[in-house]
């Protein structure tokens, strides 16, 4: 996570002026139920000690800036003239944050407000959720508006559904809010119940980028659509009221593209269930097992993998204290997630990353992800 006092020294340079609100969310890691929550289905996740952090002030006007140093991003809007989405653009993020708190009736003027982050964009850690909750928290504590959590994950979400057009569930969202440091966080997208479970004190996630950007909308979208389409077929108001035997049972009802997805969906919350009592037995190997499981799924039948990411999930196959490995996140690019033995992460890292370099020519990305907090924020 930015260093905080970098964020309000940087605002107080930007503007001439101190901050009043500070708030950071965390990026997340996707550990089993991809692409389940919005299925209403159940996810265990956590989030990371990668984020966005803002610092804020009020504005005596409508207007809003917006600076980030590294990037040299610049914004200026008014309250009153956000407009539609421009495709491509990181104030849309912000800005639908922004017209979901107008939906609900939220009064609140303008702001200035200076951030940065060190969650790897596009890379399927949801940079996109910890800038759309750092934002939406440090508002609403700069402006008095008081929420319960899913309320705010209902915020951020919106701003990607609603705004941007990509029909994404809570997860993201969700996990940046809710997350605890050193543990994985398993949520019911039904009831939005959420438990704690302890992370391995053996084991460690190395982290890998395949650099493959993904743009999520077209295929996230289709995705979406297919499930729904199976969910009708099986005439269950989603696909988390359905079982193997009823999808196996439809299967010449509905489009093959329909029944794959849905295979994907049943068999990743069959899979968060296992993995919830294997970790609480601390048995890393069934638990690797099913990452690797969860993997071939999203190649064979969700379809949301791509040759990068194979490549970085079959290397680590071969490398000593591999538990298992998996895409994370909504896939079409972006990052793998590797089980690792805690005290072998660091050879296993080195290897990954000289492995990449011998068989793509890239210069790898590779990280040890540590397990950190939900979201803050705070008066200064």
């Amino acid at each position: 996570m930015i260093d905080k006092n970098t964020i309000i020294d940087g605002f107080k340079s930007r503007y001439n002026s101190a901050a009043t609100v500070l708030s950071s969310a965390p990026g997340r890691l996707e550990i089993l139920g991809n692409h389940t929550d919005y299925n209403e289905g159940f996810v265990i996740s956590a989030a990371v000690d990668l984020g966005t952090t803002v610092a804020l002030a009020k504005r005596d006007d409508r207007m809003v800036n917006i600076h980030n140093p590294s990037l040299d991003l610049t914004a200026e809007f008014s309250l009153d003239a956000i407009g539609d989405a421009i495709p491509g653009d990181w104030c849309n993020y912000v800005k639908g944050v922004i017209v979901e708190m107008q939906k609900r009736a939220f009064e609140f003027a303008g702001f200035d407000a200076f951030f940065d982050g060190d969650v790897p964009l596009s890379a399927g850690m949801s940079s996109s959720a910890a800038l759309e909750i750092s934002f939406a928290l440090g508002i609403g504590k700069l402006y008095g508006i008081e929420l319960e959590n899913s309320e705010w994950a209902r915020i951020g979400q919106g701003s990607e559904a609603n705004y941007i057009g990509v029909n994404t569930g809570l997860l993201d969202q969700f996990t940046s809010l809710m997350g605890k440091k050193n543990a994985f966080v398993k949520t019911d997208f039904r009831s939005l119940e959420v438990e704690t479970i302890d992370a391995p004190d053996s084991a460690v996630f190395v982290v890998t980028n395949s650099h493959v950007k993904h743009d999520l909308t077209e295929e996230y979208n289709e995705r979406h659509e297919r499930c729904i389409d199976a969910a009708k077929v099986l005439n269950v108001p989603f696909l988390r009221d359905a079982d193997q035997q009823q999808l196996d049972d439809a299967k010449a009802s509905m489009h093959i593209l329909s029944y794959r997805r849905a295979c994907h969906i049943l068999g990743e919350n069959d899979r968060v269930h296992a993995a919830e009592e294997a970790l609480k037995q601390n048995d890393l190997t069934s638990f690797g097992r099913l990452l690797n499981a969860s993997h071939e799924s999203s190649k064979n039948n969700f379809e949301n993998s791509c040759p990068e990411l194979d490549i970085l999930v079959d290397a680590g196959k071969a490398l000593d204290g591999f538990y298992g490995a998996r895409l994370s996140g909504g896939g079409f690019g972006g990052i793998s997630i590797h089980l690792v033995d805690k005290e072998k992460a660091g050879d296993y890292k080195d290897n990954l990353e000289s492995y990449i370099k011998a068989h793509t020519g890239e210069i790898p990305q590779v990280m040890i992800c540590a397990i950190g907090d939900g979201a803050t924020v705070e008066e200064l």
